[in-house]
């Protein structure tokens, strides 16, 4: 299976399950496209771009994903706690299966705004991993 597809399922399944991310955005809110007709709140992995970082012993990869969250309020305080709770659930995860073993996960950047014609806050939070197979 491809690296994307398998780290992005780890991640969406590790993220869909966790307890306290589930009370801030709901049940299976995290998706891999765009929703449609789904209210806020919710996230989306908007990009995933891939690539390779060979090192001395085996093949390895470095991902970058790019999450978008939205919330119903114009509240940067509540987009923000969805945010902060992915970034923990991302980077202590044990996202590593599948052929693929996850070395290291951080935060690259995080983003707000609100949303002129919604009203909506929203949260761009992007995420690097390494990965090698596994």
């Amino acid at each position: 299976m491809h690296p994307i597809v398998t780290l992005q399922g780890a991640l969406l399944g590790a993220l869909n399950a966790d307890p306290d991310l589930v009370t801030l955005i709901g049940t299976n809110a995290i998706f891999d496209a765009m929703p449609k007709g789904h209210q806020a709140p919710y996230g989306v992995i908007d990009r995933h771009d891939l690539r390779p970082r060979d090192g001395d012993l085996a093949p390895g990869f470095e991902h970058r994903l790019v999450l978008h969250f939205w919330h119903r309020d114009a509240s940067r305080k509540a987009v923000l706690a969805i945010a902060e709770r992915v970034t923990t659930v991302a980077v202590s995860a044990a996202l590593s299966g599948g052929g693929l073993a996850v070395t290291h996960a951080n935060v690259v950047r995080v983003e707000t705004g609100i949303d002129g014609k919604t009203g909506q806050a929203k949260a761009v939070l992007v995420l690097r991993f390494l990965s090698e197979p596994g």
